[in-house]
């Protein structure tokens, strides 16, 4: 391991962490506001039936497998690689390095590729449900993005500071 870091290093690996955990952030906030301004009086047994178990299901997959299986790994290990091994394009594109959108195997890049693509799709379809049910959807939303911040994070943090970090296979390229 380089015990010897450059500035560049550094500031590129935070980069790619904060740059993510301010994405999904902002993500959160302006998910929240139509779940702050949905009236409880307007919902109905089923709809809070419906909030528990969307809610659990992406907190199973979105938040357990995708972000903490998949995503907060990857960012924590890439980030720590860019530390490692600085180059002045990745530094400036550290939170695209850090997700894997280039110089990663190709089979990976896809997978990060479509995965962004599918999110966007499902930003679209879900903005266009009535009222409470696009706020319904937005619970489960919130809860899984939460646990990917926490995620990512916790990944970063412990990707620049753990002696050993075994996710080589995230910095393949």
């Amino acid at each position: 391991m380089n015990t010897k870091h450059s500035l560049l290093g550094t500031v590129g690996a935070v980069w790619g962490i904060f740059g993510w955990v301010m994405v999904l952030g902002y993500a959160i906030y302006r998910l929240s506001k139509p779940v702050i301004a949905l009236n409880v009086a307007d919902m109905r047994w089923y709809h809070w039936v419906v909030v528990l178990v969307f809610t659990g299901l992406l907190l199973y997959f979105k938040g357990y497998h995708l972000f903490q299986r998949g995503i907060a790994p990857r960012i924590g290990a890439r980030a720590r690689y860019l530390r490692e091994h600085p180059r002045l394009l990745w530094v400036l594109f550290a939170p695209l390095f850090c997700m894997g959108y280039f110089h990663i195997i190709r089979r990976k890049q896809v997978v990060s590729v479509v995965m962004t693509t599918a999110m966007i799709i499902l930003i679209i379809l879900v903005k266009q449900l009535p009222s409470p049910w696009r706020a319904v959807v937005d619970v489960g939303i919130l809860s899984a993005l939460s646990w990917g911040v926490l995620t990512i994070v916790w990944y970063g943090v412990k990707g620049l500071t753990a002696v050993s970090f075994p996710y080589a296979t995230y910095i393949e390229g």
